[in-house]
């Protein structure tokens, strides 16, 4: 029985380990707080709070339990071939934050500084299938909570999120139905000026998105109510690892995560350094 219960952890050191991490360099850093985070950028605009952000966020301020990834599994029949597809995405268990485990905060990110963010990890942002697919995965779901009154604030994202946090009343495990995810999308093609953001989801309990696609926002507008999900740039297909763009850029591996049809649009240019 003893060598058994060896066995049994050693399985699942070996499952644990192959789990994608967001990689941290905390070197000589100071950590920041959720909160001391919202303090300072208080009376900032929207492009100091996201330079911030930025720096702090690629310097290691990300809480622990948030960088290992965590699976969703999805599952796909190709209705012209009869061929079952299975994969495998690694994401964060909840929406991209700034502190400590005990002293954390969502932040709330223009498109620019969360692909920055996405390609400094190594992951990418969401499609509307995959934000679905997170959705029905997720172990805590929680009633999506409106707000009115200054959207594009600072205090109102850190009252937001002081909100999800008495809603969530400890629960852990992957969260889900507490933010619009900035989204990839086909619909951005459309613009030629390439300044415009894709948000979708924020699912009620019943599982229906309050937001469709939408892409009337310029990429520069960020409110309480955007969330930033990143998702690990390699895919486990039947088994083997492929990268995002390849799939998407397949004509029948892309309906495995993205229903919106054929589109070379996998990312949100770098507008500004």
């Amino acid at each position: 029985m003893y060598y058994h219960k060896i066995g049994y952890i050693l399985l699942f050191s070996i499952f644990v380990s192959c789990s994608p991490t967001l990689h941290t360099n905390t070197k000589n850093n100071k950590s920041v707080t959720g909160s001391g985070f919202y303090q300072k950028v208080l009376q900032s605009n929207w492009q100091q709070r996201d330079s911030i952000a930025y720096l702090l966020i690629k310097n290691g301020n990300i809480p622990r339990f948030l960088r290992k990834l965590v699976p969703v599994k999805i599952s796909y029949l190709d209705a012209a071939t009869q061929r079952r597809y299975r994969a495998k995405i690694y994401v964060t268990k909840d929406y991209l934050s700034i502190g400590t485990d005990n002293d954390w905060a969502r932040v709330s990110l223009t498109p620019i500084t969360a692909q920055k963010i996405a390609d400094k990890f190594n992951c990418f942002l969401p499609t509307a299938k995959i934000v679905d697919e997170i959705y029905n995965a997720a172990k805590v779901k929680l009633e999506p909570v409106p707000m009115y009154a200054f959207r594009d604030s600072s205090v109102t994202m850190w009252q937001h999120h002081l909100i999800i946090e008495g809603q969530r009343s400890r629960k852990k495990r992957l969260i889900a139905g507490i933010k619009k995810d900035i989204v990839i999308a086909g619909k951005l093609s459309s613009y030629p000026k390439n300044d415009r953001v894709a948000i979708y989801g924020w699912h009620r309990l019943n599982g229906k998105p309050i937001q469709p696609v939408f892409t009337g926002h310029v990429n520069w507008y960020v409110d309480y109510s955007h969330g930033v999900r990143l998702i690990y740039r390699k895919i486990k297909l039947n088994g083997k690892w492929m990268d995002y763009e390849d799939v998407l850029k397949d004509s029948v591996l892309r309906k495995i995560i993205d229903n919106e049809g054929f589109t070379n649009y996998y990312r949100y240019p770098n507008a500004w350094k």
